[in-house]
Formats: structure tokens, sequence, C-alpha cells
């Protein structure tokens, strides 16, 4: 009887030590989840990549600060800038780079690897009209307090001769023909950027039941500045872009495009897109630290941060003001618009 007692105690003590061990273990797990050695944003280059950069550098230490709040130890914030608005796409699916900050239509192309958590506000615009003439007869464009979740893209002739022709023809009321649209040229961006190409695809569609892959001479910019130094410079007559892309490159147009009077004395919108959903915070579906736990703290974080002077300084390199937390039907539209575009091209 005593050896039988004496076995269920030795049994007993290895059970509780073996929980024991357990537990430590798993408390040790725990905390190694909670440290994160590198994390890897990357920002598309819709504005110079050096100035990307840049601007962004105090993102590092500020959102360090945030997740610790949150009991996360990122060691290293690692911001890059892709070589367009695809290689963002594709890192993000990848699983190369764990947060992208990417517009509405490059996420309904790389969805099945990327995951929405935030769409960006930002302010809304002096002018909010369908009828580029209305843009022409309320410059210059300025921002306005209401915040909006959406913006516009604008089809913008510059000071050439038939940039000047098809602005004319505009502001004096008359619609512009296929023939006069396809005798300019044209500069766009990659074939994912919602301003830059899809939506302006859809408005010469819907218009014309034509695309730009029907325009006789049209060039792919890898940046809304080079392409509008090509507008200033006369190479191109027509650019596309997002409606406050003039704002942007005032400056720029006389300091560093030679222009002696201003981008809108010189420039005219023509045409007008529908509305496009605000830019996305995506994070990486293959990504090896992307729990559900991160991600939360990753939204309430950039939330945070947008609320603050230092953040908003930050985010404004994209015009964006604030963040609202997103849902993957928010980009519905824009899965239409890729699929459209996609049965156009075919």
């Amino acid at each position: 009887m005593k050896k039988t007692w004496l076995v269920l105690l030795l049994v007993m003590l290895m059970t509780l030590t073996a929980c024991g061990g357990n537990k430590k273990e798993e408390a040790k797990a725990e905390g190694d989840a909670k440290a994160i050695e590198t994390l890897k944003i990357q920002f598309v280059p819709s504005r110079e990549p050096e100035e990307i950069v840049t601007q962004t550098e105090p993102l590092k230490e500020i959102l360090k600060a945030k997740l610790a709040e949150k009991g996360y130890d990122v060691k290293n914030i690692d911001i890059t800038v892709g070589t367009n608005y695809e290689a963002t796409g594709e890192a993000l699916s990848a699983g190369s780079v764990d947060i992208g900050f990417i517009p509405g239509g490059t996420y309904a192309i790389y969805d099945d690897g990327a995951e929405v958590l935030l769409t960006a506000t930002r302010k809304g615009l002096s002018v909010d009209s369908d009828n580029p003439k209305d843009w022409n007869d309320k410059k210059p464009t300025e921002k306005v307090e209401d915040q909006v979740n959406f913006y516009r893209a604008l089809i913008i002739a510059g000071p050439s001769e038939k940039g000047k022709e098809l602005a004319a023809k505009v502001n004096n009321g008359e619609n512009l023909t296929w023939e006069d649209l396809a005798s300019a040229k044209w500069s766009v961006m990659g074939s994912s950027s919602s301003a830059g190409y899809i939506y302006p695809y859809l408005w010469l569609q819907k218009n014309y039941e034509k695309g730009l892959t029907d325009l006789p001479s049209i060039v792919q910019a890898d940046s809304y500045p080079s392409s509008m130094a090509r507008l200033a410079s006369g190479q191109v007559d027509v650019m596309v872009g997002f409606a406050d892309v003039r704002m942007d490159n005032a400056e720029k147009w006389q300091s560093e495009f030679n222009k002696t009077a201003s981008i809108w004395d010189e420039t005219n919108v023509i045409g007008v897109t529908d509305k496009i959903y605000n830019d996305t915070i995506s994070v990486s579906k293959n990504s090896e630290i992307m729990t559900d736990d991160f991600k939360k703290a990753l939204s309430d974080s950039f939330i945070e941060i947008a609320n603050t002077d230092e953040g908003k300084k930050i985010i404004s390199i994209y015009n964006h003001e604030g963040y609202q937390v997103a849902k993957d039907s928010d980009y519905d539209s824009e899965r239409e618009a890729q699929k459209l575009l996609k049965d156009l091209k075919n």
C-alpha cells in the first residue's frame, strides 16, 4: 500500500512539474509573439520617391511608440517606395512587405494577397462637379474643411497649341469629339492607378465608347510630377491625374518646370471622372507577422497617429487627413471597374 501511495505521489509531482513547465513555455511563446524584428512598409510613387521617404521618416518612431502602447515591441521599421503601383501590389501579395499604402484600384487587383485595413479621408475641394467647365470657371481649386472619402480624376489640357485648342472648346460650352481627343498626345500612369488610368479609361468608354488604348499617342509616366513636367514642356497635350494634382505641383510648375505663368493660367480641365473611393492602408495576407491582434493594433495606431499634428504632417504626403476602418466590400466598385477594364482590353 505504501509503495502504491508513493508511486501516486511521484506521478502527481511529475504532472504538476510538467504543467508548470508548459505554462512557462506558453508565457514565453506569448511574449515572443509580441516582439517583431522588422515591419516593412511600402508606399506607391504618386509623389517623387525621395520626397515620400523624407516626409515619412518620422513615422518610424511614432508608429513604434504607438504599437508599444498596445504591447508590441517593433525593433525596426523599413520604409520604401515601389517602382510603380503594381510593384507594391505584388510585394504585398508575395509577403515581401507587410503594409502597403495603395490606391483602391491597386487593392482590387491584388486583393488575393492583400487585405484592406483602413481607407483615407481627406479635405474636399472647392469644386465637385462632373462638368469640366465649372473647374475652369472657378480656378484656382482650393481645399475645404469638409472631410470626404472619395475623389475624382481630371483630364487636364496643358499649354501646348493642341491643349489650348481643346480647352477653348470646353470653355465655350462645346462637346469634345473623339477626333479632338485622338489628335492629342496623352500622358497616363500605370494601368492599376485609379486616377491615372482606370477612371479616365472608363470616362472615355462612357462618353465615347473608346478607351485609353485606342488613343494613337499615349505615354506612361513613372510619377505625377514627371507627367506634369511633360505637360508643362509641351511634350504632351493632355495628362490625367487626381483632382488636386495641380495644387500639389503649382510651385514646381514655375520653379522646376520653368514656366512664367501659373499652373492655373496654363492648364484647363477637359474631362471629369466619376467618384473614386479613397486610398487604402492594406496589409499582406502572406506576412508572417500579420495576426488579427496585430492588424487591430496597426489600425488603431494609424487612426491615432492621424489625429496628431505630427502625424497629419506625415500623411499629408498623400493628401490624407485621417483614416477610418474599411471593409473589403467598400471596393466592390473598384472590382467592377477592373473587370470592365479587363473586358475592354480583351
